[in-house]
């Protein structure tokens, strides 16, 4: 193990803080050196890797490395707007509502003497998701057609329209080598944290779970030349102890909070540029509409009604946060001007819904990840509840605690979930923030246990549809049925603003602030 990249003093002053110092790790002296002298990218992540399964994918932490290290027919562009460019493919079009053809660059070559990417292979990674994964970003595909080593078309039951935005850009769009992930899972299936191969323009050398991860430059890879010899990632969850990495200098980029990036704008640190972005993501207070205190939607109203959005935005976000209006953020279709609740709610009417439930002394938990951000949120929940005779328990969780809790694969947790703060990241696409919020998702992504006919058939029927103001008023009226349920405050679509050191690259990133790391560049 080794932490590459940096001078020697800042090498063991690493070692001191992160717990993975020079010599409990067994690093020669030699090995320090040419860390040192190695061009070395060290960046914080909001979380530690746990899947680099893309067919299996399950965060967008995850997907960041994945980017790194195997191929896509296309991938986002870095930049302030939302676009896609050619990455593998060397052309790719929609030949008709169902059918999208694609031809790859030859020359693309898979670790381990797995030979090279061929059509064949972007065949067996995407069939291989819907049999194994049917539920993912693929929606209707069908399967891949083979023209020849290098041709095929994509093929879908009915027009899939988030295609472009979601499927091949992003996750489930990487491509793996048939040959590899067959010998490792005999079936096609989940081969979990053990790549069989690479295609990218890295390789994972290294990880150790909550510490970090290494990646290194792929030698057969044949491509433009990445910006750096490494990358080494190095998991914080709070954004406050990631600033805090950030100023002793620990890593080189990250997210920053917006009250912090409102602080920054006249004192930054040296040779650092701090950069507003755009909000994408979605923050909100749920409730599990199964468990025995929160089936009377009364309960639910009067909860939603006793919230007020604006005051917890100041108190968690130093008032910088854009108050959501749903779970499409601005930009995006879909999004909705305004919220059925008004975001400062209102007690007294708050208290009419608990009145009109018949209930009173009502003794609720909410649970929160254990990043400052949350619990703040959860702390001024549990206080403006109180107001309306509502006693709130709060529960703070370690990451490995909280992703679990609402899934039924994980046990019984989830019938003791009530109240929960929670987040997503989300796509160009409102399909995305929306689809894990069906029937067929509950005990999935489906915390709230929500479940709805016509938002199911809305769906649906929003893949299909490529006229924009048409699908427009389909994901608003999802998300008034959503709202209406009583099972969700919208808070905040959350913006991400990052912070780089100059001195050292020159950041590459989604317009949400999420990086590219094969786009950056070394200075």
């Amino acid at each position: 193990m080794s932490l590459h990249g940096l001078n020697r003093r800042a090498f063991l002053k690493s070692g001191a803080v992160l717990g993975t110092g020079v010599i409990a790790s067994g690093m020669s002296l030699s090995q320090a050196i040419w860390a040192a002298e190695a061009k070395v990218l060290t960046v914080r992540s909001d979380y530690d890797i746990d899947k680099l399964d893309p067919g299996f994918y399950s965060n967008s932490y995850n997907v960041d490395v994945m980017n790194c290290i195997y191929s896509k027919l296309t991938r986002y562009k870095s930049g302030p707007e939302w676009g896609w460019e050619l990455e593998a493919a060397e052309k790719i079009e929609q030949v008709d509502p169902t059918h999208i053809r694609f031809r790859l660059k030859k020359g693309i070559m898979f670790t381990g003497d797995y030979g090279e990417l061929t059509a064949s292979d972007v065949k067996f990674s995407f069939e291989r998701v819907i049999k194994h994964n049917p539920a993912s970003d693929w929606g209707s595909l069908e399967g891949v057609e083979l023209e020849d080593d290098y041709t095929g078309v994509i093929v879908f039951k009915s027009p899939y329209v988030p295609c472009w935005n979601i499927a091949l850009p992003y996750g489930v769009g990487h491509i793996v080598s048939e040959h590899a992930v067959m010998k490792a899972t005999k079936d096609g299936g989940d081969f979990g944290m053990t790549p069989p191969a690479f295609s990218g323009p890295y390789v994972l050398t290294e990880w150790k779970a909550n510490q970090h991860v290494l990646l290194t430059r792929n030698p057969d890879w044949s491509g433009p030349k990445p910006g750096f010899d490494e990358i080494r990632i190095i998991p914080i969850v709070d954004l406050a102890a990631a600033q805090r990495a950030y100023q002793a200098g620990d890593v080189d980029f990250t997210f920053i909070s917006l009250d912090s990036l409102k602080g920054f704008r006249n004192n930054l640190p040296a040779n650092t540029k701090a950069e507003d972005k755009k909000p994408i993501n979605y923050v909100w207070v749920g409730m599990n509409t199964d468990h025995p205190k929160l089936k009377d939607i009364n309960v639910r109203k009067a909860i939603q009604w006793a919230i007020n959005v604006p005051q917890i935005l100041d108190v968690a976000y130093a008032g910088q946060a854009n108050v959501a209006t749903g779970f499409v953020a601005p930009g995006i279709i879909g999004h909705r001007e305004k919220t059925l609740v008004p975001p400062e709610g209102d007690v007294e009417k708050a208290k009419q819904f608990l009145e009109k439930a018949g209930v009173s002394d009502i003794a609720l938990t909410i649970t929160c990840l254990n990043e400052s951000t949350y619990s703040t949120i959860a702390a001024t929940v549990q206080a403006q509840l109180s107001q309306i005779g509502i006693k709130v328990d709060v529960i703070i969780q370690d990451p490995g605690s909280f992703n679990a809790i609402g899934m039924e694969s994980q046990g019984d947790g989830w019938k003791d979930l009530q109240l929960i703060v929670t987040f997503f990241t989300s796509l160009p696409d409102p399909h995305y923030a929306l689809y894990g919020f069906m029937s067929n998702q509950v005990g999935i992504w489906n915390w709230e246990r929500f479940r709805s006919n016509r938002f199911d058939e809305l769906c649906n029927n929003g893949v299909t549809i490529s006229d924009p103001a048409e699908r427009a008023k389909i994901y608003q009226e999802m998300q008034d049925l959503m709202e209406d349920s009583g099972a969700y405050r919208f808070l905040t679509n959350q913006a991400t603003p990052i912070m780089y050191r100059t001195t050292k690259m020159q950041a590459a990133t989604r317009p949400d602030g999420r990086p590219l790391y094969i786009d950056f560049k070394s200075v």
